[in-house]
């Protein structure tokens, strides 16, 4: 990756970049999903934060839980999630929205005072499209797209995952920008443009 690839995966469609990762450990909850899923889901997380040197947890002292991942068929569920419209209080016109595009997944995150990630909520309608999916290359996707707050173009051209041998792994070149994004030097959040040049110098430092 170019420092211009880095840049590029943190810059918004509308121009802005907003660089942040996770400043606590990440304590997920899933809804929606069998037990079997519920494992892979859980493994391509444990899998990701390894990889961050983030930790997952049972429980967040403040919040419970600050990973919430939703698998619905259709977003007019979100409606009936008890309490779900007072952790998102734009619920109703986000469900709109959401019914309108046609769109299949949707990520909302929340910050501490210092900028870093301190909630998630993962949003995913199983529509044919995401059902075709292997469980664990959805998981594994997903996981990766909740670690850091990529733009909103990222992986839109190119998934963040690639085929060895016939197994899924993760890019390594995405690999690599994780780990250098989660070095303790780096501040959690940024939204200068020459981040993108620090990430790029902690990935060549670590090669």
């Amino acid at each position: 990756m170019t420092p211009e690839d880095i840049a590029a995966l943190f810059t918004r469609s509308t121009g802005e970049f907003a660089f942040a990762r996770w400043g606590r450990p990440i304590a997920p909850v899933a809804f929606g999903v069998d037990d079997t899923t519920l494992v892979t889901l859980k493994d391509a997380l444990q899998a990701v934060s390894a990889l961050s040197g983030q930790d997952l947890a049972e429980l967040d002292p403040e919040l419970g839980v600050n990973q919430m991942w939703f698998f619905l068929r259709d977003w007019s569920e979100l409606a009936e999630v008890r309490d779900l419209d007072r952790m998102i209080p734009d619920l109703a016109p986000l469900i709109e929205r959401l019914q309108e595009a046609g769109a299949n997944q949707y990520r909302i995150f929340r910050f501490d005072e210092n900028g870093a990630i301190r909630a998630a909520f993962v949003f995913l309608r199983m529509d044919g499209e995401l059902s075709a999916l292997p469980a664990e290359v959805l998981c594994l996707s997903q996981a990766v797209q909740t670690i850091l707050l990529w733009s909103d173009r990222a992986f839109a051209d190119r998934s963040p995952l690639a085929l060895a041998g016939g197994v899924t792994i993760l890019r390594p070149e995405v690999g690599a920008l994780i780990r250098a994004a989660h070095d303790p030097v780096l501040p959690a959040y940024s939204n200068d443009p020459t981040h993108a040049l620090r990430l790029y110098a902690r990935m060549n430092r670590a090669q």
